[in-house]
C-alpha cells in the first residue's frame, strides 16, 4: 500500500455514498455555492449504454460492472439456499439497476412511523416532499407535481397478456384503479416509472448530473469508505481507498452515510460504532456502543409462481425470434418505444392476503416473461410470471462486518420467513396467485403453472415451494433505524443524527424503522429530500 494522502482543505459536508440517497444530498447541499460538498461513490460512472436503456437491468444485474455481487448467508427459511443480493455499484447506485417503479408505499406506513414517536414522519408530512421533487408527466394536482427532477411517465408499452391478468384479477375481486400513489394502493393498475421518454431516469441523471457543474461539488469514484474518523465524540474526518491508496478527507461540517441499507451499517461498524462485543470480535475498537447497528434488515421476498401461456405473446417468444428481436432494437433506436422500454414489471396489483389485515400486504408484480433468475436468459417458451411479495413481513433479520476492512464482503442474513405469520401469508400469497390465473379472463390462454407446479397442493408442500422460489426483490432497509430517545436500538434520532456522535447522520433506505408497503426507491429519495432540508436547517 502506498503513502496515505489527505485531500486539500476540509469540506462542509461529505456524503458517503453515491446512490439514490446520495444524488439528492449532493444536489441539495451543493445548491449553496458557500457549501464545499465531497460526494464519494465505491463504484464507476454511468457511462454504460445499459444504465440508460430500460431492459439493461437484464444484463446489469449479476455483472461486476453493475453490481456488488453481494450474497446472503445460507438462509433456513429458504431450504438452506444462498441468495445473490444485487445492489448498484455506479453513481445512481441501485437506481441505475433497478425496476424504475414509482412507488410510495401507504399512507398507513408513515403514519405509522409518527405513531411510534417520530415527529414530522406522517402521510401528510411526507406527502408535500414526494411532490417537491417530482415531475410528473400528467397534470399536477393534489397528488402529483411537476417541474422537479425525478421524472414519472406510464409504461410506453402495453402486453394483451397483461391486461387479460388484469381482467382475471378484477374477476377474483381486485378492482382496476388508476393511481398506486394516493396512500392506499389496494387495487391493480398499471406501475408509474422513473422513465423519461423510454430512457431510464436514475437519481443520477435527475439529481447529479444539474449538480456537476456546480464548483463547489467534487465527486470521486472508485473510492470505498473504510470508515469515519470521531475525536472527542464529533465526526471530523473520512477515510477512503482509491487506487490503492488511503485517503483521507477533513470535514468541518456533518458527514452524511448514504450508502444503504447493504454498506451504511458496515461504515459504522468499522467506525467503532455498534455492538461492542461483535466489533471487537473482528479487532476494531468500539467507540460507541450502539447494539441496533445493522439489526433490524427487513425486505420483500418476492416468491415466483410461472404459468405457461398459449395463443397470446409473451416476451419469451419474442424475444427468441432473431427477426423480431432486430425489429425490438429499430422501434427503440427510432421511436424509443418497444419491449428495450420495458420495467421488468409492468402490471401490479396489491390485495389483503387475510381480512385480519386493515390494507392491502400483498404486492403482485406480473410480468410478460419468465426466467429462473435474474440476470439468466429468459424460459424458451411462452410464459408470464406472477410474482408476490409480502409486503410487511415480521421476519427481521441483520447486516454486519464480516471483519474490519471495507473489501471484506458483508454478512447478510435476512431470515426470510422464520415467523409463523410470514410462514403463513406466503402459503397465502400463493393461492392468491392461483386464484387469479383461475379466472375466466385467462381461460383462452390454457395456462399452466410451471412453477411451483400443480401438484404442490397442501400447506406444506406450498411453504416448501415458497422457500424454493423465494429470492430477494432488492429492497432491504432499516439497517440504521431511526427512534425516539430511550429506545437503546435505534441507531439515529428522528432527525437521522447518529446517537451520541456529533456531526454524522445516516441518510438512506437504512434509516427507515419498518419497511414501506411497495418499492422502495422512491421512498429512499424522499428521505434524501427530508434529511438535506434538516441538514440545512440544523448547520450554525
Amino acid at each position: 500500500m502506498t503513502d496515505d494522502h489527505t485531500l486539500e482543505g476540509e469540506y462542509d459536508y461529505i456524503i458517503a455514498g453515491a446512490g439514490s440517497a446520495g444524488c439528492v444530498l449532493a444536489n441539495r447541499l451543493s445548491a449553496d455555492p458557500k457549501n464545499r460538498v465531497l460526494l464519494l461513490e465505491g463504484g464507476g460512472r454511468d457511462n454504460w449504454i445499459w444504465f440508460h436503456i430500460p431492459v439493461g437491468y437484464l444484463f446489469a444485474i449479476g455483472n461486476p460492472r453493475s453490481d456488488w455481487l453481494f450474497t446472503t448467508q445460507a438462509e433456513p427459511g429458504l431450504n438452506g439456499r444462498k441468495l445473490a443480493y444485487p445492489r448498484g455499484k455506479v453513481l445512481g447506485g441501485s437506481s441505475a439497476i433497478n425496476a424504475m417503479i414509482y412507488m410510495r408505499g401507504q399512507a398507513r406506513d408513515y403514519d405509522g412511523w409518527r405513531q411510534m414517536g417520530l415527529t414530522g414522519w406522517g402521510w401528510d408530512d411526507v406527502l408535500p416532499v414526494f411532490m417537491k421533487h417530482e415531475d410528473h408527466e400528467r397534470p399536477p394536482n393534489k397528488l402529483h407535481g411537476q417541474g422537479g427532477e425525478w421524472r414519472v411517465e406510464y409504461p410506453r408499452l402495453r402486453w394483451d397478456i397483461l391486461d387479460r391478468v388484469r381482467d382475471a384479477a378484477e374477476e377474483a375481486g381486485i378492482a382496476k384503479i388508476d393511481d398506486f400513489n394516493a396512500g392506499d394502493n389496494t387495487g391493480s393498475s398499471y406501475f408509474q416509472v422513473n422513465q423519461k421518454r423510454g430512457r431510464r431516469w436514475s437519481a443520477a441523471r435527475g439529481f447529479l448530473r444539474p449538480a456537476l457543474k456546480r464548483p463547489n461539488l467534487r465527486v470521486e469514484t472508485a473510492a470505498l469508505v473504510e470508515k469515519v474518523e470521531i475525536e472527542d465524540g464529533k465526526a471530523v474526518a473520512i477515510l477512503y481507498r482509491k487506487d490503492g491508496r488511503l485517503v483521507r478527507a477533513k470535514a468541518k461540517g456533518e458527514i452524511v452515510l448514504s450508502a444503504g441499507a447493504v454498506a451504511s451499517p458496515g461504515i459504522l461498524e468499522r467506525s467503532g460504532i455498534g455492538d461492542a462485543e461483535r466489533l471487537k470480535g473482528h479487532g476494531i475498537e468500539p467507540m460507541l456502543h450502539s447494539p441496533g447497528v445493522g439489526e433490524n434488515l427487513q425486505d420483500h421476498l418476492q416468491i415466483r409462481p410461472i404459468y405457461k401461456v398459449t395463443g397470446i405473446k409473451t416476451l419469451n417468444d419474442v424475444y427468441a425470434n432473431l427477426f423480431r428481436r432486430g425489429l425490438m432494437g429499430l422501434d427503440y433506436a427510432f421511436r424509443r418505444r418497444g419491449p428495450l422500454t420495458m420495467a421488468p414489471s409492468q402490471v401490479g396489483a396489491f390485495v389483503r392476503s387475510s381480512p385480519e389485515y386493515e390494507t392491502a400486504n400483498l404486492e403482485f408484480h406480473f410480468q410478460p416473461l419468465s426466467l429462473d433468475n435474474w440476470g439468466q436468459g429468459l424460459h424458451p417458451f411462452a410464459a408470464f410470471t406472477a410474482s408476490v411479495c409480502n409486503l410487511r413481513p415480521s421476519s427481521r433479520g441483520s447486516i454486519h462486518v464480516s471483519g474490519p476492512a471495507a473489501a471484506d464482503a458483508p454478512a447478510i442474513q435476512p431470515n426470510y420467513l422464520s415467523t409463523e405469520e410470514d410462514k403463513r401469508v406466503a402459503v397465502d400469497s400463493l393461492k392468491w396467485a392461483r386464484r387469479i390465473v383461475s379466472q375466466k379472463a385467462l381461460e383462452p390462454y390454457h395456462p399452466e403453472e410451471y412453477k411451483p407446479g400443480a401438484h404442490i397442493s397442501s400447506d406444506e408442500e406450498m411453504l416448501v415451494s415458497a422457500g424454493d422460489l423465494g429470492t430477494t426483490i432488492f429492497h432491504p432497509v432499516g439497517t440504521a433505524r431511526m427512534g425516539i430517545d430511550g429506545d437503546e436500538r435505534a441507531v439515529l434520532d428522528e432527525r437521522l443524527r447518529v446517537r451520541g456522535v456529533r456531526g454524522l447522520r445516516v441518510v438512506d433506505a437504512s434509516v427507515m424503522p419498518t419497511i414501506t408497503s411497495g418499492n422502495t426507491n422512491s421512498p429512499t429519495i424522499m428521505i434524501a429530500e427530508k434529511g438535506a432540508g434538516m441538514i440545512l436547517q440544523d448547520r450554525p
